[in-house]
Parts: C-alpha cells; structure tokens; sequence
C-alpha cells in the first residue's frame, strides 16, 4: 500500500466545484507522478464509469474510480473539500473525495488493497480523522494505514495515532488486507458498526455477531438460534462498491445481532461461499448492479434482491425486509425467480432496483438476440453453402430422404441447404424464448418457445416472435407473484407456470394480436424489397453507423438482427440480401481499420495495442467487431467517431454497388457466395482507408501520450520508464 498513495497525491484544499473538476485536479496529481500515461483518456473512463451508476456515498464520500489502459500502476489520490461536491450521494455532496485508478490488468493483490480501502471507508472514525488530519503526509499515512484512527479521550475528537501505539495494536500496511489484524485493532475502541477494515477480495468471513443473547435482537421477535443471513455483492467495476456493501453489511448484521455471510464478487474474483453455509443459511440479500455469479446456489430461500448502493446505504432495513419475508415463509422458486416486476435473473438482473423499464426492455431484447445468433450464423451459412454448391435452385430439391446420391454434389448442396433451413426455423422460437427466459429465468421458456412457434405458423416472423416473447415472459412472472400454498410450490415450475402460461401465450398470439403482427411483418417485408436509389443508399449509411457505434453491444445487435430477419427465410428478396451484405461489410471495418493504422503508425499506439492490432486482422477479416474493442475502450472518443464514418462510407457503397448476400455471417471468407464481390471489397476497402486516416490524424492532433511511444524518451522525468507500459494490458 506504500506506494499506492504519498503525499503528492493528496489535496486538503481541493477547490473544485464539480465531480468532473475534482477527478481531473485529482487526475492531473497522478500524471505528474507518472502514475497515468493519458489524462484524456483516463478521465474518459472515469466518465464512463461515472454514467454507469453515481459514485457519491451517505456520509459525504465519493469514490470515482475505474480501470483504464492508461494507468500504469494501481494509485489513488484523495482531496478534502471544505464546499462539498456533489457525487450524486442522497445525502449531499462529497467533501471527501478518493480517486481509485487500477490498470486494466491489475493483479489480484492490488486489487485486494483498493477493495480494503473501500471497507475502511465504512469506518466512521477512519472517515473523521481524514476529515481533521492537518496535512497531507498524515492523511496519506492514514490512508495507507501506517497511522489508525484513534478517538482522543472520549471527546469524540478523532486523531491520527501512530502504528505502534498501544491504543491501536495490529495496525501497518497489513492493516488493509489482513483479516487477523482487522479483526484485532478496532473491536475495544470503536462503535459496534466499525469496519472490520481487513476482508480481502472474495473474502467470506461471517460477521462475529454475539450468539448468547437473543435478548439482543430487534424488538421483532427473534428465532431460538441465530438468525444466518448469506449476502453477495457486487458492482461493474468490481474495487469499491462490491466491498463497501459488504463490509455495511456486516456491521448492520452485528448491530441487529444476526450472523451474516458476505461472499464479495469482485475484479480480483471470489472465494465461493462453502455450501454448507448456503444451505445452513435462513435468507439471502443480494445487493449487486452486475449479474451473480452461480445464483442458483441460492435457490429456495427468502431473498431480498437489489442494488448495490442500497446494500451501502440501508443494510439494516435490508436486513429487517427479509428476516420478515422469511417469517412469512416467502421463498424463491428454484433458480431463484425473484420478487416482484423485474426482480432478477441470472441474464436480466444487471442493473439497480430503480433502473428504467426502458434499459430493463433492451437487456430482455438482446438475452433473446444473443441465443439466437449462433442459430443464425450456422443456418445461414449452412444455407449460402448448399447455393454455392447446389446452384441457386437448390431451393427446389426434393428431400435428401427422398433423393440422395453420394458422388452428386447437387445432392450435398441439398443436405446442406435443408440442415439450413431446419436451423433457421428455431430462430423465431429461440428468440422467443430466451426472451422470456431473460425476463422470468427457466419457466419463461416453454410459453416463450411455444409463441415463437405460433409467430412461424401465422406468418407472424420475427415481430411475432418479438411479442410473444415480451408477453410469455410478463405472464410468468405475474403468475409467481401469486402467493401460492407451501405444498403446491414444487409442481409450479414443472407443470403450473408452463400449463397456464403456454395456454394464455397461445390464446392471445392466434385469436387477438397474430393477425395484426403478422400484417405488419408482411408491409416490413414490402418495403424493404421495394428500396431502390438513394434510400437504399441512406439506409446502408445508417446500418453502417450501427453497426460501428458500440461494436458488438445492444445498437450493433440490433442492426444485425434487421439484416438477418430478411434472409432468414427460404427465398430471401434483392434488397434482403443488400442489407445482408452491407451490414457485414461495415461490421468488418473497426477491427480491420485498427490493424492496418497500428502497421501505418505504431508510433501513435502502445505496445500491447500493436500486439492487438495483430489479432484483428484476422477478427476484422472473420467479421468480428469486438476485435476493435480494446482500443475504443483505451481511446473511445477518437476510435468510435471515426469507427462510425468508415462503417457509413462502407455501408453506402455495399448499398450503391448492389453487392448482396445469402449468409449472416463469415466475412472474407464467404466472398465468392457474394454477389458483386470485387466491388464488394471496394466498400470495405474505402471504410477501412477512411477510419484509419481518422484515427491516425485525431491520435497525432492530441497530445503526446508518455506510455505511447515505450521506445522514445520519456519528457521531464514523470513518466515511468519505458518497459513498464509494455507490459500493460489493454481493456476489453
């Protein structure tokens, strides 16, 4: 912990008066010490961070922190501000403020330190003697732990005491990651709600709650034994949240006289809770804002499920919420269905209690898209095969089980047209299905597969198959909110959910909405074949930018899914089959582009992004997106823009050329099932050229980056020297 914080990181006067002012004042302390390597960069990914959840915490702290390819090293800066700044806490503004910078590879032992700091900050006295330390090597010796916190005769000042001091044993740089001397240094001195400081990454030490009194216990009446609570928390980034809940947690557990299990699920991974603690457990809080890992371990106990900050903020209702759920006898239905409209699954369950039905709608989208895909990427290969062998009549051959000649290849075109086409029946019902699978988890499925077959049967396509996954997917879980007889619960998931679901699911896809959907299918599918001239030029340049906006993410799966929908039948129309083409053409660019500005101008690049640069060559030419993704996230304001001008340029030439395509998916390595191949690699060839020059341009205009460029000499001595940023990973 020595080196991760000195006095030159530390501000008592930090005189920003925004979030973003105090990250870069903060930032720009961890630059001159050769601690960042980009300034823009880094504040972009704490930016980014930042828009995923606020940073801000009750009792007037906040915690910007992210990890970020342009960090050299795990660091942290802390700054006082006597105004107050405001993280978005319900409280109020910050006026302590800790900036926590990881690499993006940082090892789990520095990752354990960063996470035992967010623990210390639970700790009401380490928090006041921060707020009183007179100067900067005091305050970094507290953060460090060389100095504890001590009360001063019983006044409620609070200073710094020296590590050796009697008053405060166990306390050094082992302070912060060490169980044994957290749980000696702070019991005789400090509230019952003291921070048991030494919890390390995946740490899973039950709470030392008193178990001789259960006259101890809130005024609610308490169990004969003590009541056993198992919690995981967890967060995006996975360093500060994930263990200030946990440790919040633990200390509401012992005020309420509880015994309570804490599994951490964080960057630096987890220990996994023993299963005899799982099973000895009487419920279960889970406070996270990213998916749990192995829920269903959990299955079959009251829970009480949420975000992350409310594991922070209100523990002790928390922990009241489901002692009262457990007495009511309310359990969850194995694999853990949840409580209440959008309570959480092992594919849905990503964000806070309070995130909008809006966010909630696209992750249930895109849990069906990403089942569907690989049906589609076989399928349609499958399919653009049996042409490139059979002919493009090969639609029209009698079953291989009827007629099948081994030394014929128009019998082997056949095969594998039809192994296609059974393959992309189970798009619509897949779709379907683990759309309501990301809504209500495992019965979701057979009312989501069922609507999905009844789209196909009515012509209702991917619409159909769209609503009826939406709607399997609400029945289900307004079913499990009907309170149901202890004796009744095992026969729910297995023959109740599915009956009655299925049943309403059916009614409503034939006799009410089928028709009106199917309808709307059909005018979809005229107005595409009917697009000629400059809309189908336009509408090229807008896939493109989709397709190149987020690569891979929610934007980039719905354009591809657009493009799939209108081959994904037998005899897919003219402009189904552009659309096709020029959205893989775009999709190729990003990685492509990225490899070839890595050849042109190394120097622009670091060491691990060539080494990237390397690699998507061969993603960019297998029609991988995601190959781009380590330098947008390293760079995104320069990578995506010009990621997105070369996709458009790209999209509208594929559109323009009249270039077509059978298959979903393969890249390069389908060109001669291409129509207009030669004008075909045109397209890409002038996204690529384009993106790059961008990217080379928009990368020289910045300023130097120190890390950038290992084999030159570092400018006035604040960079680390050279072979420390090759061995940075870049985050993906």
């Amino acid at each position: 912990m020595s080196d991760m914080i000195t006095a030159d990181l530390v501000d008592l006067d930090l005189s920003a008066d925004t979030k973003e002012a105090a990250a870069r004042s903060l930032a720009e302390r961890m630059v001159a010490q050769g601690r960042v390597t980009d300034l823009d960069g880094f504040l972009a990914d704490v930016a980014a961070r930042e828009a995923q959840m606020p940073t801000g915490l009750d009792g007037g702290i906040g915690i910007p922190h992210c990890r970020s390819a342009h960090v050299t090293e795990p660091t942290l800066a802390f700054g006082r501000s006597a105004a107050g700044i405001d993280f978005g806490a319900p409280d109020g503004p910050a006026d302590l403020i800790f900036l926590i910078a990881a690499p993006a590879g940082a090892d789990d032992a520095h990752l354990t330190i960063l996470s035992s700091l967010a623990r210390q900050l639970m700790n009401a006295d380490f928090t006041a003697a921060l707020r009183s330390v007179p100067d900067a090597e005091g305050a970094a010796a507290l953060i460090r732990g060389d100095e504890a916190p001590r009360v001063a005769g019983g006044t409620g000042a609070v200073s710094a005491a020296p590590a050796s001091d009697d008053s405060a044993p166990a306390s050094d740089d082992a302070a912060l990651v060490s169980d044994d001397s957290a749980s000696a240094s702070h019991d005789s001195a400090v509230a019952p709600g003291a921070a048991s400081a030494g919890a390390t990454a995946g740490s899973t030490t039950p709470a030392p709650a008193p178990t001789a009194a259960p006259t101890a216990a809130p005024a609610d009446s308490a169990p004969a034994g003590p009541f056993r609570i198992v919690a995981v928390t967890s967060c995006p980034t996975g360093i500060a949240h994930t263990y200030m809940a946990a440790e919040s947690l633990e200390n509401a557990g012992r005020e309420a006289g509880v015994e309570i299990t804490v599994e951490p699920q964080g960057s630096a991974g987890f220990t996994r809770l023993d299963p005899a603690v799982i099973a000895a457990a009487d419920a279960v809080i889970f406070a996270h804002d990213v998916p749990v890992r192995e829920k269903d371990r959990f299955a079959g106990k009251p829970t009480v499920d949420v975000g992350v900050k409310a594991g922070i903020n209100r523990p002790a209702e928390l922990i009241a919420e489901v002692r009262a759920k457990a007495a009511r006898g309310e359990v969850t239905a194995p694999a853990a269905a949840g409580q209440g409209a959008g309570a959480g699954t092992p594919v849905e369950r990503t964000g806070d209690a309070t995130e909008g039905y809006g966010t909630k709608l696209r992750k249930w989208l895109m849990s069906g898209v990403s089942y569907m895909v690989p049906f589609v990427a076989a399928g349609g290969l499958l399919i653009a095969l049996g042409f490139a062998i059979g002919g493009y009549k090969i639609n029209k051959a009698p079953s291989v089980m009827d007629h099948f000649l081994w030394t014929q290849a128009d019998s082997w075109g056949a095969l594998l047209f039809q192994i296609g086409g059974v393959a992309f029946g189970f798009l619509v019902p897949v779709l379907a299905g683990y759309i309501a699978y990301g809504m209500a988890d495992r019965p979701g499925l057979v009312p989501g597969f069922v609507g999905g077959a009844i789209s196909l049967t009515i012509n209702a396509g991917f619409l159909g198959g769209l609503a009826a996954g939406l709607i399997a997917g609400g029945v289900v879980m307004a079913i499990q909110r009907v309170r149901i007889p202890a004796a009744l619960r095992g026969i729910m998931p297995v023959v109740v959910i599915p009956l009655i679901s299925s049943a309403i699911v059916g009614f409503l896809m034939f006799v009410v909405i089928g028709k009106p959907i199917a309808s709307a299918q059909k005018a979809m599918t005229d107005w595409l074949n009917g697009l000629t001239g400059t809309n189908a030029v336009l509408l090229g340049a807008l896939l493109g930018l989709m397709m190149c906006f987020d690569l891979g993410g929610p934007v980039n799966k719905v354009a591809y899914t657009f493009a799939t929908a209108g081959i994904a039948v037998s005899d897919p129309g003219d402009s189904a089959m552009k659309i096709m083409a020029a959205v893989m053409a775009a999709g190729m660019v990003p990685p492509l582009a990225m490899a070839l500005a890595t050849t042109v101008r190394g120097k622009l690049f670091t060491p691990t992004e060539r080494e990237n640069g390397k690699a998507a060559w061969v993603l960019g030419a297998s029609f991988i997106s995601e190959g781009a993704i380590p330098f947008a996230a390293a760079d995104p304001l320069r990578v995506i823009p010009s990621s997105m001008v070369g996709g458009a340029i790209t999209g509208a030439l594929s559109m323009t050329f009249g270039a077509t395509l059978r298959a979903p998916h393969g890249g390069i390595f389908v060109v001669p099932l291409i129509g207009n191949p030669l004008l075909y690699l045109v397209a890409i060839a002038a996204g690529v050229c384009a993106t790059t020059a961008l990217v080379v341009v928009l990368k020289g205009l910045r300023k130097p980056a120190p890390g950038a460029t290992p084999t030159e000499t570092a400018d006035g001595g604040t960079t680390p020297t050279a072979p420390e940023p090759e061995e940075q990973p870049v985050a993906a």
